[in-house]
């Protein structure tokens, strides 16, 4: 969390949001990244507590996200239910100490825990699942129309960590210049009901639970209008992120063909694959790799950064100086 933010957020705040949700005085942090997020309790049951700064997010745009959520919610996709507070209100307005503002929403726990790259379910029928149920979030959201009044969540070209020039030192020329133009490039694309809508934009493992049958997917602080095909190149960014950590590029390659395998096997039991997907996705993984670079810098200043950050940036400031993807899927992968 940005230090301006941290040093406003006091308990004062989270103690007028657990009145809000008419919520029990014990939490546990859960994360302070993009957004403050708490387990809390009502009534004995556990539940999802965020506080989002106005400086991230405005309440238009959260009001947004839960619209789009409980959509998906009502048509059996497995994601968090959002409730009102004690006022009837799904986002609630908190004033902090220098006059900005903290949002606090409350949503339900989902079932399952987290399946990292070295658990022993992270295998073929994860990698099924996880592409079958981001199918299906695609193919309803097709038909989702946003309710009336509510401002439209941005379009991905909207997002504040896609102005590389705004983060990145001003020194590092060659990276604003190759992001600019890969942004270029992919405002070209078409753009169509098959291939464009509201998605979720973060389907890695961290954002997921898993209940040994089904994934329940959180967090959708990110979702914009993007193309469909991002959703599907990002789990396989993080897969090999997070899995391969050290850079080996063979046996990144290798796993990546038998993760994508799988994942495309599940996505297509759920919806057709967007036509021209296969060129897509190595924009979408560069892509990916610009916005992590632009919000390291944002979030995390320089004298916090830790070796091994250090190396993690260094790592894709040289892929986005050469305009390469974190991995190449082989052919036959991508005709699947």
């Amino acid at each position: 969390m940005e230090r301006f933010v941290a040093q406003v957020f006091t308990e004062e705040i989270m103690y007028e949001a657990l009145q809000h949700f008419a919520l029990e005085k014990e939490y546990k942090k859960l994360g302070d990244f993009e957004n403050y997020v708490f387990e809390v309790t009502r009534g004995g049951s556990p539940y999802i507590l965020r506080l989002t700064h106005s400086s991230h997010r405005t309440k238009e745009e959260l009001l947004a996200e839960i619209d789009w959520m409980n959509y998906l919610h009502l048509n059996q996709v497995l994601v968090p239910k959002a409730y009102e507070s004690i006022r009837g209100e799904l986002v609630v307005q908190l004033k902090a100490i220098d006059e900005t503002n903290f949002f606090a929403s409350l949503f339900s726990k989902v079932p399952g825990e987290h399946v990292r790259a070295n658990h022993e379910k992270y295998d073929h029928a994860l990698f099924y699942k996880w592409g079958q149920t981001i199918g299906k979030m695609h193919k309803v959201t097709k038909s989702y129309v946003e309710s009336e009044n509510l401002v439209k969540r941005p379009s991905w070209d909207e997002e504040d960590i896609h102005f590389v020039d705004k983060y990145v030192p001003s020194e590092e020329q060659i990276i604003i210049q190759n992001a600019n133009e890969l942004l270029q490039e992919i405002q070209k694309l078409e753009q169509n009901m098959d291939n464009y809508g509201l998605i979720h934009t973060d389907i890695h493992s961290g954002n997921f639970f898993f209940d040994g049958e089904n994934i329940h997917v959180f967090d959708f602080d990110d979702c914009c209008y993007h193309w469909f095909c991002s959703d599907i190149a990002i789990p396989l960014y993080y897969s090999v992120l997070y899995g391969f950590p050290q850079g080996d590029k063979e046996v990144r390659h290798a796993f990546a063909n038998t993760f994508f395998d799988a994942f495309l096997s599940g996505y297509k039991s759920e919806n057709v694959l967007p036509r021209g997907w296969q060129n897509q996705v190595p924009l979408f993984l560069r892509l990916r790799d610009v916005a992590l670079y632009s919000v390291l810098h944002k979030k995390i200043a320089p004298e916090d950064r830790t070796e091994k950050l250090i190396a993690q940036m260094n790592e894709i400031k040289a892929r986005i100086e050469k305009n390469e993807p974190i991995v190449e899927i082989n052919q036959l992968t991508l005709s699947v």
